[in-house]
């Protein structure tokens, strides 16, 4: 039996909810190192702030629609975990960084978010306030999927991988083409253009990684070669000064030394005896 658009739709739609899943849970590695220090050690809240507000956006663009269960599912757990980090950094930032997060928060999730459902419901009515709240998801996952271009110009500046987790963008790739064709399955563009876009920016990091990558391990193999090269070229020494000894060469130096000895002791002024 052949699979209607509607089949493909769902199995794209829970495809990306697995992917996302695991997208969700990367940054739980950083979380534990902050929990183990008791200290946010620099790290920044501004992705799991903006996360939490795109979570929330398309759980209410998915509640205007029809058939978006499985865009409810992902972003409620989206909203939840991102929830969890936020209450964590908070808990352990200084006081700088959590008045920062804190301020972020009221402007981002409680100021634009509300903003936005207050100035839909008013000024939009019927499937226009769907397609106006589609649009503002489609503008903020463009702006969310430019954001790791910050990373990209870093790799090419320091010609290092060290800041780009290639798992992590193997995943937001894999999740930008699941949900790209569900969108394109289920008819909607808010969904399926930023994903495109999302595509592309992880085929280009994945590309960066693998020409940066090979460079630095070119450096690392060169760095170990000059190490090893050191104590070699200090055996060489040492042999050529056995060789410089048992030719008598070093004598050179002796005879010298007895020459600026015997000098030392003719110069030396003796004494008379006085007799009385």
């Amino acid at each position: 039996m052949a699979f209607s658009a509607d089949h493909w739709a769902f199995v794209f739609g829970v495809l990306g909810n697995i992917v996302s899943f695991i997208v969700f849970l990367s940054p739980i590695p950083t979380f534990c190192k902050i929990y183990k220090k008791k200290s946010t050690e620099g790290y920044q809240s501004i992705p799991y702030v903006v996360a939490l507000f795109s979570s929330m956006l398309w759980i209410y663009y998915a509640f205007l629609k029809t058939n978006t269960t499985l865009l409810i599912t992902i972003n409620s757990f989206g909203v939840f975990i991102e929830i969890i980090y936020v209450g964590v950094y908070l808990f352990y930032a200084p006081k700088n960084a959590r008045f920062q997060t804190i301020k972020m928060l009221l402007i981002s999730v409680v100021g634009g978010f509300g903003v936005i459902v207050l100035g839909t419901q008013f000024l939009f009515k019927g499937a226009a306030r769907g397609q106006a709240i589609g649009w503002i998801c489609l503008v903020f996952s463009l702006c969310v999927f430019v954001a790791p271009l910050g990373i990209v110009r870093q790799v090419i500046k320091t010609k290092s991988v060290e800041y780009m987790p290639l798992l992590l963008s193997v995943f937001l790739t894999l999740s930008a083409v699941m949900w790209f064709f569900y969108g394109l399955l289920v008819k909607d563009i808010n969904i399926a253009i930023p994903n495109v876009l999302g595509f592309i920016l992880g085929i280009l990091q994945m590309v960066l990684y693998v020409i940066y990558n090979k460079k630095e391990k070119a450096i690392l193999k060169e760095q170990k070669l000059s190490e090893l090269q050191k104590p070699a070229e200090q055996i060489i020494d040492i042999v050529k000064l056995g060789s410089l000894i048992s030719s008598g060469k070093i004598q050179v130096a002796s005879c010298l030394h007895d020459t600026c000895a015997s000098a030392k002791v003719e110069d030396t002024p003796q004494l008379q005896t006085v007799e009385a």
